[in-house]
Parts: structure tokens; sequence; C-alpha cells
């Protein structure tokens, strides 16, 4: 990717959610929800505090992530849909 995300910002790959339910039924499309669950393709440096420091972010690349529904902001790079969003808008890292 030639994309550098700035400060606080992280680059997200969204995962795809299952298309079939436990019981075998197939979702169409119209019906899927927004998936809430995605891999970190890239990171910025950190915020920058009042003094000028830099804090680094406490996500990194790889990482698997859950964030809110309508998080961050859609853009389409190397053909594929990806999410720019802060780090505080990720709820957390998923183990």
């Amino acid at each position: 990717m030639k994309f550098r995300p700035l400060h606080d910002r992280v680059v997200v790959e969204p995962l795809e959610e299952e298309e079939k339910t436990a019981g075998g039924i197939i979702i169409p499309d119209t019906a899927k929800e927004k998936p809430m669950q995605g891999k970190v393709l890239a990171v910025g440096p950190g915020s920058r505090s009042e003094d000028g420091k830099v804090t680094a972010l406490d996500v990194k690349k790889g990482d698997k992530v859950l964030y809110g529904k309508w998080s961050g902001t859609e853009v389409k790079l190397d053909g594929k849909t990806m999410l720019i969003m802060r780090e505080s808008d990720i709820m957390g890292v998923l183990q």
C-alpha cells in the first residue's frame, strides 16, 4: 500500500461477515449489516500532546480490531474498500 496515515489515524480493512446463519440460512446482500471487525493495515506515528511529545498508538499493523458500526471514512485504495479512522474509534483488539 502506498498510503501512510498521519497522527492518530489508522487504516482498517473491514472483515466480511458470514453469509450463512448457524441454521444454514443464506443472508442476502441487502439484509447484511456493516462489518464491525477489521484488520489494521497501517497506523500513524501517534497523537501529539500540547507540549509537543508524540504518544504512540496502542494498535499496530496486523491487529484484528472491533470498531463502531458507523466509524471511520470509507475510501478505495488499490481497488479495495478501506476505512480510515482515529484510534479512539476503535473499541478494542481481538485476541
